[in-house]
């Protein structure tokens, strides 16, 4: 009669895990301690778009939110536990007890590693996004390009936008038309009232239509206010739609023509001095245009110099509409208004915030 077939011995004193044991352990790793790995509907964050090096980007938000969170926030606080983990030592050699031990120190340690900041997958190339925790994302971001934008400091190299978004949900019709409602109460709804444009973009999305989201969210703008207007000039409010893949990220933020639809490569291009009014700025723009005009003369010939000084002061005022801030004033005597301009000034003076609504 043949021996009964025995078992093989178990290597490691009859502790090997299970696939089970290890699924289990992975869950506890990228569950609730950590926080999503990816975009999804209930999140906060910032929306980056970069030049390629995404991950140079990721390097970069972290630097750039971890210096101005700490302004505006003061240092980051960590979750600090100091319980022990479940198990003892002595109850090493019991297999599930040596499980539970092992659960309890990978939660613990990953709720230590929560940060205010941590980059999650987007869904999108050239596209990270940085889930917050703790802060208001539009205040960050005001702040963050309100620095920029007076210092003309450049402070990245492959970030380019830096959209902040404040709420996400399905990217279904239905869905944004449900979230927005509630949304969008404390921008628009009364007393509250504003002027404002929307900006859509989708990625890697084909079943939402472009011009549906935007008429459905602007009625909605409208219900909650009547006395809430469209100015695609130069608006008080821009509802930023970003959708990727079937998540909808929306935000609604201010200076979005001051500041570049939030650009931190263009901001730093524009007008090297902070509009305070419109009277320092043309005074500004007036001593600037005069010493070239000074340079130019010394320039010409002796002949004809009255001809020459009347054909200066054109090129000077052209060459200068672009970069000087003298081009405001003349282009409000000619009655157009540049978007950027007008936001300046906007900004200088209240009184053109009630007259936009």
């Amino acid at each position: 009669m043949a021996s009964p077939v025995q078992p093989p011995p178990q290597c490691g004193g009859g502790k090997r895990k299970s696939k089970a044991q290890y699924v289990q352990a992975k869950r506890a790793r990228r569950g609730d301690g950590g926080g999503p790995r990816q975009l999804e509907p209930g999140l906060q964050g910032i929306l980056i778009t970069c030049n390629m090096n995404e991950r140079k980007c990721v390097e970069e938000a972290y630097s750039l939110l971890n210096e101005y969170g700490d302004d505006l926030y003061g240092p980051e606080k960590f979750t600090d536990k100091d319980q022990q983990p479940s198990g003892s030592e002595g109850e090493d050699d019991d297999v599930e007890a040596a499980l539970k031990k092992e659960v309890g120190d990978i939660k613990a340690s990953t709720e230590m590693r929560r940060r205010r900041f941590q980059s999650v997958e987007s869904g999108a190339n050239n596209v990270v996004f940085i889930r917050t925790l703790g802060i208001e994302p539009e205040k960050l971001v005001h702040h963050i390009l309100q620095d920029v934008y007076k210092t003309k400091k450049k402070k990245t190299r492959v970030i380019l936008r830096m959209l902040p978004i404040s709420g996400t949900c399905k990217a279904f019709l239905e869905d944004m038309k449900k979230y927005a409602e509630t949304f969008l109460e404390p921008w628009f709804k009364a007393p509250n009232k504003g002027t404002f444009q929307i900006v859509y973009k989708a990625r890697n999305n084909s079943h939402v239509n472009r011009e549906e989201v935007i008429k459905e969210l602007a009625g909605i703008v409208g219900s909650l206010n009547a006395e809430n207007r469209v100015d695609l000039t130069d608006p008080q409010y821009t509802v930023v739609v970003e959708i990727i893949k079937a998540v909808c990220c929306l935000s609604v933020v201010r200076d979005y023509v001051l500041f570049r639809k939030y650009n931190l490569q263009e901001v730093v291009k524009s007008a090297k001095d902070p509009p305070l009014n419109s009277k320092q700025t043309a005074h500004a723009g007036n001593g600037e245009e005069a010493k070239l005009e000074a340079g130019d003369r010394a320039s010409q010939n002796d002949q004809a110099e009255g001809k020459s000084n009347q054909q200066v002061v054109p090129e000077n005022s052209e060459e200068l509409g672009q970069t000087e801030p003298v081009s405001e004033t003349q282009v409000a005597s000619e009655g157009g208004a540049k978007p950027e301009l007008a936001s300046q000034v906007t900004e200088g003076s209240g009184a053109n915030e009630n007259d936009l609504s």
